[in-house]
């Protein structure tokens, strides 16, 4: 049974097409299709399984959506369990512009979950035998999933032993982060600011609004993912910077779960906390190379790491 456990509470088919140009009114030639499954723990599960991990996903899945969605994980190979709900499971879309390179994501909100498909869910998670080591919370919540689900998540995964790493948005990341409990935390630069509640333009400020989530004991780690910059990482009283690598920009969907997933994976084989992060920006890099819904691929991961100074300390 794999070690890491994802659970993404609002999956999608996620469909990537291309055009010269989005105009209003007007018919636009797109591109042949592409459909992958997707969401932000769908997203982490099968990168750590392109990275030669194993992981097991956990999600709702109702309607076409849902059973499309089944069906692809089936021909990927992933672990899953899907958990069956009466709503249907959303697509999202993206739309890149082949002619200035501009790319356009459309997020459609999901279905509402009862709260007995979200026992169900919780149920899936702890009937893994033997339990894992890493349970990821990763995605959006769909709408009316109350923020106290974090609390019965968190409940399960200390009951189990688990480490709860946690990737969330708006305000259940900031319920997440008052709560604390966490493992790991993983915002977005926007994410830190809505969660200090000003905006942070300066490595300083990055710096600062760090050293107060983790006083406030929001979580045991906190990875800043700065995009292009790399990223900023708290640990204990260590704050350390790693920058990364300059690729070529396709398309930014999935680089953060692409991120999130090497980190723990690299975390569940034993590497320190440091080098897990150049992995996981090796990983968030060698994703955005790709076009539309397409994550990473181990070589470019691997070639990206090479980059690197190697540098580690110790967790």
């Amino acid at each position: 049974m794999p070690v890491i456990a994802t659970l993404t509470l609002n999956p999608a088919m996620d469909l990537s097409v291309s055009t010269a140009r989005v105009t209003s009114t007007e018919k636009l030639r797109c591109s042949l299709p592409r459909h992958d499954p997707g969401g932000g723990g769908i997203n982490v599960a099968r990168v750590v399984d392109t990275l030669g991990g194993d992981a097991v996903a956990i999600y709702p899945a109702g309607g076409p959506f849902g059973d499309l969605l089944t069906r692809a994980l089936d021909q990927l190979g992933l672990a899953h369990r899907p958990v069956p709900i009466v709503g249907d499971t959303r697509e999202s879309f993206t739309v890149d512009e082949f002619e200035t390179g501009l790319q356009y994501r459309f997020v459609l909100p999901g279905p509402c979950l009862s709260a007995d498909e979200l026992t169900r869910c919780l149920d899936a998670l702890a009937s893994l035998d033997p339990a894992p080591r890493y349970l990821v919370l990763s995605g959006s919540f769909p709408p009316g999933v109350a923020l106290t689900f974090y609390d019965d998540l968190l409940r399960l995964t200390r009951r189990i032993g688990a480490s709860l790493v946690v990737d969330l948005s708006g305000e259940p990341l900031a319920y997440a982060a008052r709560r604390g409990g966490a493992y790991l935390l993983k915002p977005s630069l926007n994410e830190l600011s809505t969660l200090v509640g000003r905006p942070i333009a300066s490595e300083v400020e990055q710096e600062q609004a760090l050293r107060g989530l983790m006083a406030n004991g929001c979580a045991q780690i906190i990875v800043l993912s700065l995009g292009a910059e790399g990223a900023l990482m708290a640990y204990g009283e260590q704050l350390h910077r790693l920058r990364s690598p300059q690729v070529p920009v396709v398309s930014a969907v999935g680089a953060g779960d692409s991120m999130l997933g090497a980190i723990v994976l690299a975390l569940a084989e034993g590497r320190c906390i440091n080098e897990a992060v150049r992995f996981g920006i090796a990983a968030g890099s060698a994703t955005v190379m790709r076009p539309g819904t397409e994550l990473c691929h181990h070589e470019d991961v691997q070639r990206l790491l090479q980059l690197g100074d190697g540098e580690c300390w110790a967790n």
